[in-house]
């Protein structure tokens, strides 16, 4: 099939297409150029979606070159190529908190079990998830088997490892202010987290996992409000214009706020099933921690008060949601300004004499893209066929592949292709460095507008509970539906339909309607999904 035929760069792009489409055959496929040999593997690399979203990003996360499972149960390994995205991430965020007055600390990992007993609220929402450190000491067992816990080494006091840092920080910022001098304190801290989760899933859920956490102390309510509004704007930023995912902005319901918080507030983003994740959140912590570890100031008149907290987060869960926004049935589709590669070269050549012209072309047309702030790799293995490393780099959602042979060194053009379209175009090799940018900066146009469009096409507002249950099962989506704002309602509504209150969007309007479920009045409408 297909044997010595006459192939450049073009016609091998169209016919590994055409090889792609056959989604039955498990065999490979060779193509020849005169002494090339592509080598194409036929057969599907991931599940479609279409026919099991979960197996899919499953399948996704794995074969990109992501993550993979821990031998410790419940725990990940970010492999290189999925750290560098998390790394993107992280470097973009730490300038967006420092140019809001944020500095970076770190404090510890174990956490005195009587630090979270402290704050009531707090401790009931991650009592089931906490793990303990009860001994600190092994010794070889008797027997010679191995080692075991020396009874002898019993800690006085068990330590809580870090499921998340307000109790301990807290207890720090007691000794840090006294005075309304000393206000506001705007700290961050990039670390890890373990919460003991019985069911996980790659970046979604594990139990540990890395994250940021913000947390800071003011003098007045209205200065600690303000800034857990500025930190839902920052992250509504980010997701919006870095990940290419739009976001509704809104409010937790009482029954789904942060333990030991006065109010919440949230991102939620929209996946291609149907599903609802939640982004980032933000918390107005009120003066519960100042409470609870006795921190005060004294203010300009001399008189004692407590401290105003917040506390705010984003974790490696946004990497589940980078992959599910925008990925589709060939792998990754990355935003460029979250790619680590954001341009691929590829080489098609027949001879080293060949090889080493296309080489220095190369050479200078990636000098020029690294100048202005690209990445390039030049994929010139010589132990891989182009038709592997376009559906490796397809795979790995580099958002551009150029392909260079000598017919196109002869004409003085290239072979552009973007991931996110699939596209093609030839352009001139003189106008690359000026055309690439304009490129990428399209594709990361597109895929948010791809996203918005998918996401208002989901996004319904529904008025009688039959509806709700039907469009849950049938079309799943954003829901705007009236509540009647009690936890009795809510509970029973996620209890039948395993849908929750997302959150009471901002720009919501008010307008009078009857609960869905109740029949109560009820003056604005919520967000209902199902949820990640």
């Amino acid at each position: 099939m297909f044997s010595n035929v006459n192939l450049y760069n073009s016609d091998i792009l169209f016919y590994s297409f055409l090889l792609k489409q056959n989604a039955t055959a498990k065999r490979l496929v060779y193509l020849q150029s005169d002494s090339i040999r592509i080598t194409l593997k036929m057969g599907k690399e991931i599940t479609n979606r279409s026919e099991d979203y979960s197996q899919w990003y499953i399948d996704l996360v794995k074969k990109a070159d992501l993550a993979e499972n821990s031998d410790v149960r419940g725990c990940m390994v970010i492999k290189p190529y999925g750290f560098s995205i998390w790394e993107k991430m992280q470097t973009a965020l730490d300038k967006m908190f420092k140019d809001t007055g944020h500095t970076n600390a770190y404090f510890p990992l174990f956490i005195p079990k009587s630090f979270l007993a402290k704050e009531a609220s707090h401790v009931d929402g991650f009592a089931k998830e906490c793990a303990i450190v009860t001994h600190y000491r092994l010794k070889n067992s008797p027997d010679g088997n191995g080692v075991i816990v020396d009874p002898e080494a019993k800690l006085e006091e068990e330590l809580i490892v870090r499921p998340t840092s307000e109790t301990v920080i807290w207890n720090s910022y007691k000794k840090w202010i006294q005075s309304y001098r000393d206000l506001p304190i705007l700290i961050n801290q990039w670390c890890n987290v373990v919460r003991w989760e019985m069911r996980t899933r790659l970046f979604l859920r594990t139990a540990e996992f890395l994250w940021q956490e913000g947390h800071t102390a003011h003098s007045t309510a209205d200065e600690a409000i303000k800034e857990t509004r500025q930190m839902l704007d920052v992250y509504a930023d980010f997701v919006e214009n870095f990940m290419a995912v739009p976001v509704i902005k809104g409010k937790k319901s009482e029954g789904e706020k942060f333990p030991g918080a006065i109010d919440t507030y949230c991102i939620e983003a929209l996946m291609q099933d149907g599903k609802a994740l939640q982004a980032g959140t933000s918390h107005f912590l009120g003066q519960n921690f100042a409470k609870a570890f006795d921190v005060q100031f004294t203010n300009k008149e001399g008189k004692l008060e407590l401290v105003w907290g917040t506390s705010w987060g984003v974790s490696t869960r946004l990497m589940g949601a980078l992959i599910m926004a925008h990925s589709d049935d060939d792998g990754l589709i990355l935003p460029p300004k979250l790619a680590p590669i954001h341009v691929v070269i590829v080489p098609i050549f027949k001879t080293d004499e060949e090889l080493n012209k296309i080489s220095a072309k190369v050479d200078v047309i990636s000098a020029s893209l690294r100048k202005l702030g690209y990445s390039v790799k030049f994929d010139n293995r010589d132990n891989y066929k182009p038709g592997f490393k376009f559906a490796e780099h397809e795979m790995r959602g580099v958002p551009v592949r150029i392909a260079i042979g000598p017919r196109d060194l002869e004409n003085g053009t290239v072979e552009v292709a973007r991931r996110d379209t699939k596209e093609k175009q030839v352009m001139k090799m003189d106008d690359v460095v000026t055309e690439i940018p304009k490129l990428l900066d399209a594709i990361q146009g597109n895929i948010y507008q791809k996203a918005l469009k998918f996401r208002n096409d989901n996004l319904r507002k529904i008025d009688s509970y039959d509806e709700f249950k039907k469009a849950l099962d049938e079309t799943p989506g954003f829901i705007l539906a009236h509540w009647d704002g009690t936890k009795e309602t809510e509970a029973a509504i996620k209890e039948e339909t395993k849908a929750t209150i997302r959150c009471i969007p901002l720009d919501a309007p008010e307008e009078n309607g009857k609960c869905i479920y109740s029949g109560k009045p009820s003056n604005r409408r919520v967000l209902f999904a199902r949820a990640y």
